[in-house]
């Protein structure tokens, strides 16, 4: 977090404004959603945030911009719902809101996975935290001696653009993909201790929930997913950046914003090389897609 903040002010010699942007979530049963969507909407608009919430049957998402004044403001009046009381956030900095819009949404789910038996507020699977997983990945296996394999529960899109060593991805399009993969290959798994990660948690933490269910005997997930581990031990077996769906498109292990973009035609995403190419042009189109949009 600091070399943010110190990156993000040194130039010229003039501290720009710097905004928090905040990502945080939590399943807990959340009822009447049509009264309390309002109510996020009126304290959202005040303080001048910009991101999305989503309020749902099962919890709560949310990803906001703002100063650090109006976003503390903001998770206090939060917290006062002793639903949400404990409610972990995880932080980055940037010199520009990095959502252009607010929006409060009402869903059936945080994320899609159409697994109802799935309810992480009745009981989480285990997790490991940033500092031990570091410590696992050095020394090569767990505290027990067993292998420790990484399971990416992201799309693939979003692995394309970085994700850990050696890990595990099924190439996956939507998460809802995800239940019936991990399932056929559960034999790959024996005798190891697998860990299942996402950008922030919760796709994750989903995910090894449903993997307990169908019999995996030793799987975690990672405490607050790829930002918080670049956030407490930076990018340590990590290649790449990570992918974020705000106008900032990756974070590198610093959290700061790299110069990989989405393509506004087919929403790919579009790597700084890729964008020297003609098929890339601002706007229009991509390497991705450059053909069909001339068809």
């Amino acid at each position: 977090m600091q070399a943010s903040v110190q990156d993000a002010t040194s130039q010229a010699g003039v501290a720009p404004s710097l905004f928090v942007n905040i990502a945080a979530y939590k399943f807990i049963t959340l009822d009447e959603l049509e009264a309390l969507r309002p109510r996020y909407q009126e304290i959202t608009q005040r303080l001048g945030l910009k991101g999305t919430i989503l309020l749902t049957p099962e919890g709560i998402n949310m990803f906001l911009s703002g100063t650090r004044e109006n976003i503390d403001e903001y998770l206090a009046w939060v917290r006062s719902d002793a639903r949400l009381a404990d409610l972990e956030v995880k932080e980055s900095l940037s010199t520009e809101q990095s959502h252009k819009r607010m929006l409060v949404k009402i869903k059936a789910e945080i994320i899609t996975m159409r697994m109802p038996l799935i309810k992480p507020e009745l009981g989480r699977a285990p997790n490991v935290d940033a500092k031990t997983l570091k410590r696992w990945l050095d020394q090569g296996h767990d505290d027990n001696g067993k292998p420790v394999v990484m399971v990416d529960t992201r799309n693939d899109f979003e692995v394309d653009v970085g994700t850990f060593e050696n890990t595990v991805d099924y190439r996956i399009k939507k998460f809802t993909e995800f239940p019936q993969v991990i399932e056929e290959h559960k034999a790959d798994f024996a005798g190891k201790t697998v860990v299942t990660f996402c950008t922030g948690g919760i796709r994750c933490e989903k995910a090894a929930i449903h993997m307990q269910n169908i019999g995996y005997d030793n799987v975690y997930q990672l405490e607050g997913g790829i930002l918080k581990y670049f956030e407490e031990v930076g990018g340590d077996h990590y290649t790449g950046d990570c992918f974020v769906f705000d106008y900032r498109t990756a974070l590198n292990p610093k959290l700061q914003p790299t110069e990989t973009v989405q393509c506004f035609a087919c929403r790919a995403v579009v790597t700084p090389r890729q964008q020297l190419a003609p098929e890339y042009v601002y706007g229009v189109s991509c390497p991705h897609c450059h053909g069909k949009a001339q068809a």
